[in-house]
């Protein structure tokens, strides 16, 4: 009996200190090694992704889709070219792009607030669209980097999606390819690849597009209907003024030239 009771005694002593030791070692291991298996699955799923995409690049560049699509854009009316080149240089223009100062109202009294008016509240919807659409643009594919990342499907699709343009690749790197004594060109070859991915593509990520396309749309609807960047809107009709003011009238002159050694004193 006393041996039984001290069996069942909890272990004491320098017994007790060496098995939670062992019991610490265990779980630490077992932590780091989930952890290493994480990294090294979003590492390859990274390496994979950029293979993808240099696999892509590289078969756009050789199969001639680029020059294509400039030839076809110099033999549009130069009135439509003026019209895209506009287009272009204010949809996408760096400009445009608002700091997280701006976008957050850092620093302002009260950048956020609940309008109440309904014409207000149209009226501040309709700015903060104009002028924080480069924002939510951004904001929507980062949303898309941070869902496809944890999405391994996804990413496992696309890896092998970028090891089947690199076989294509591989197979017409002289200029053409034979399947069951078929010629196939490199060109027509790139081209029906790009079908096929644009296909597995929409597949693949659909439902991130529209998880991501929901969320980015309920982040900047309510920073569209909260923001006040009221502010901010006369920021396009600023005029720099530069030069001298030169007045040629008796005494208006000499106040001119006072004005312009006072322009000159604060620039200094």
């Amino acid at each position: 009996r006393l041996h039984a009771r001290a069996a069942r005694k909890p272990p004491t002593g320098l017994r007790f200190h060496t098995l939670h030791k062992y019991r610490t070692t265990m779980t630490e291991d077992t932590t780091s090694t989930s952890s290493g298996n994480a990294a090294t699955s979003v590492a390859g799923a990274l390496t994979a992704l950029t293979s993808a995409s240099s696999a892509v690049s590289n078969a756009w560049e050789k199969s001639g889709a680029k020059d294509a699509l400039a030839n076809a854009q110099s033999n549009l009316p130069q009135g439509t070219q003026d019209t895209l080149a506009i287009a272009k240089d204010k949809v996408f223009n760096r400009k445009n792009l608002r700091t997280p100062t701006v976008f957050f109202g850092i620093g302002e009294e009260q950048p956020f607030y609940v309008e109440k008016v309904p014409s207000l509240i149209t009226e501040r919807v309709r700015h903060n669209l104009s002028f924080f659409y480069l924002n939510y643009a951004m904001m929507t594919a980062v949303l898309f980097c941070l869902t496809l990342l944890i999405s391994p499907g996804a990413i496992i699709g696309i890896g092998l999606l970028g090891f089947a343009w690199m076989a294509v690749i591989r197979a017409t790197g002289e200029g053409s390819m034979q399947i069951k004594g078929i010629t196939i060109s490199q060109k027509h070859a790139s081209i029906a690849m790009s079908g096929v991915s644009v296909l597995v593509l929409i597949y693949l990520l659909s439902h991130i597009f529209w998880m991501t396309l929901a969320t980015s749309g309920f982040l900047s609807g309510v920073h569209m209907l909260l923001r006040d960047a009221s502010m901010h809107k006369d920021e396009e009709d600023k005029v720099v003024m530069q030069g001298d003011l030169s007045l040629d009238v008796g005494d208006v002159g000499e106040e001119a030239s006072f004005l312009n050694d006072e322009a000159e004193s604060s620039l200094a």
